[in-house]
């Protein structure tokens, strides 16, 4: 992530809650970063040394035509300083902004196979006993760990994974 990246979404944030449009032009960064990460020509299209910003300035108007007005003056802003290619991490960083601007912390579950709404719900009752902070799950899943899951939240980790109690058993066996 660039300091760049940082520093744009930082002031497109503050412009937006000034204007009291943030979650809006939360939505439309989601969209954005979904988009690109979607795409691989949207990315190369981007990050493109070829392509002129004038024709990257249009592309993107006419691929998110119902973007906030803050949206639209972050495209025109890299556009006069020739920095489209950091638009996707722009866009991540102001959701991350915003996340801690509301008090939202995003809780990493790995798990085996994606998650059911059953795990889900032990999963956030476990995160009730770590934060009284509004959560929002991101799953990563990883068949290594064989069943259960492993919870990050911040600098904290909850490790109820299949691999993990085999690891403690052999420990135990072994000493």
């Amino acid at each position: 992530m660039s300091r760049a990246a940082i520093r744009y979404a930082k002031a497109i944030l503050e412009t937006a809650v000034s204007n009291s449009n943030s979650l809006k032009v939360n939505e439309d960064m989601l969209s954005i970063a979904t988009s690109i990460n979607g795409s691989a020509e949207l990315s190369d299209f981007l990050s493109s040394p070829i392509i002129s910003t004038e024709v990257k300035m249009g592309a993107l108007s006419e691929v998110f035509t119902s973007v906030q007005s803050e949206t639209k003056s972050l495209f025109r802003l890299l556009q006069e300083n020739k920095r489209f290619e950091i638009l996707a991490d722009i866009s991540k960083q102001y959701n991350a902004q915003y996340d801690v601007l509301n008090g939202v912390e995003v809780a990493k579950v790995t798990t085996a196979f994606p998650m059911n709404a059953e795990l889900e719900s032990k999963v956030l009752a476990k995160v009730a006993t770590i934060s009284n902070k509004k959560i929002t799950i991101e799953n990563i899943v990883d068949p290594s760990i064989i069943g259960g899951f492993i919870l990050r939240i911040g600098d904290k980790q909850y490790n109820a994974s299949v691999a993990n109690r085999l690891q403690e058993l052999k420990r135990e066996f072994s000493n």
